[in-house]
């Protein structure tokens, strides 16, 4: 990756004429809704720093018979990168469209950087930047146009987009792309581009809906080191991905979802803790057996060793806590229920 530029609204880019058939541009209708009436950024006066950037509770989403999300609860830390792991229909997407505005919900209550997205969707989406799991293209134009398009629609000051864009493209790393074609990018640098497109309006929080589909090994490498940078720059980043060795390196927190409901929230660790077999050490003997047995905390780590080596005189080579990784936390939790 090249080193990252300033955030947007820094000075130090030449302004450059602007393509004049976009000045005029309607909003966008495809994949990109989030976008639309977001209107000037103004102070927000109603958010505390100190609270979870998002709070949901009990939102719930049916659809006839079929409830898609039911009872949803659930804090994201400011700052954090927070994701969100479940099968295929498990709720995911419905739960991020609510968040984001597109959607509304059953019932049930949320704040997202301190707003209500049902009652007030304009304040929601100033602050919050939205990439679907599928990318809207719009023919003919290019990278550059496209930003342009998509900054006109969340009404920047026009002499603000050369930097803008600028500024965006050589985050993501597409800045050679600039005069390129959209609709010839490839899968990677279309992902690339629709995280440009939510930043467009600097948002505090990110809402990114499996951004990672369908991107090859360096792809990925590239995208979660992005993620991380931008955390860096501090925005607060929810993300739901099926690559869970992907997720794992990066989130602070995670939730796991299934059929609607939500099993279970926090730190990987805590989770593991909420269970009741959190800990688990693994112990390997002189003679080559290795047993694995549960430890609440350090102190039955201590207890247990002594019991083995003491009480019951066993030749202990090896001691060390077994870490669980999210796949198997995954596998744990989940009963494989499609809906």
């Amino acid at each position: 990756m090249t080193n990252l530029p300033p955030p947007s609204g820094q000075n130090g880019y030449q302004p450059q004429q602007p393509a004049p058939h976009l000045i005029d541009s309607p909003p966008p209708q495809v994949g990109d809704i989030a976008v639309l009436d977001a209107g000037v950024p103004e102070e927000n006066t109603h958010f505390d720093p100190s609270d979870a950037i998002i709070q949901a509770r009990g939102l719930t989403k049916q659809y006839g018979t079929l409830t898609a999300l039911n009872q949803f609860t659930l804090d994201v830390p400011r700052g954090s990168i927070f994701g969100i792991i479940g099968p295929n229909g498990a709720g995911k997407s419905t739960a991020f469209a609510i968040l984001a505005t597109l959607l509304r919900p059953t019932s049930g209550t949320a704040r997202v950087c301190g707003f209500d997205p049902i009652a007030d969707p304009k304040s929601v989406r100033r602050r919050m930047g939205y990439m679907p799991d599928v990318m809207g293209v719009y023919d003919r134009l290019t990278v550059s146009e496209y930003l342009q398009f998509h900054a006109a629609a969340y009404k920047v000051p026009r002499s603000e987009w050369p930097e803008l864009v600028d500024g965006l493209l050589q985050l993501v790393d597409l800045d050679v792309k600039a005069t390129a074609s959209v609709d010839r990018l490839s899968r990677g640098m279309k992902q690339r581009l629709s995280l440009a497109r939510s930043m467009v309006h600097d948002p505090d929080l990110l809402i990114l809906d499996e951004p990672a589909s369908g991107l090859d090994p360096r792809a990925r490498i590239e995208f979660r080191e992005l993620l991380i940078a931008l955390q860096d720059m501090g925005k607060t980043i929810l993300i739901s991905s099926h690559i869970l060795a992907e997720l794992q390196q990066m989130c602070t927190d995670i939730a796991v979802i299934e059929a609607g409901n939500l099993l279970a929230s926090g730190s990987p660790q805590s989770i593991l803790d909420q269970l009741g077999d959190g800990r688990r050490v693994r112990v390997t003997f002189a003679d080559g057996s290795v047993e694995e047995f549960p430890v609440a905390d350090t102190i039955e780590q201590a207890a247990l060793l002594k019991r083995l080596v003491v009480d019951d005189q066993r030749d202990v080579v090896e001691f060390a806590e077994v870490s669980t990784d999210l796949e198997g936390l995954f596998l744990q939790i989940t009963q494989g229920i499609v809906q």
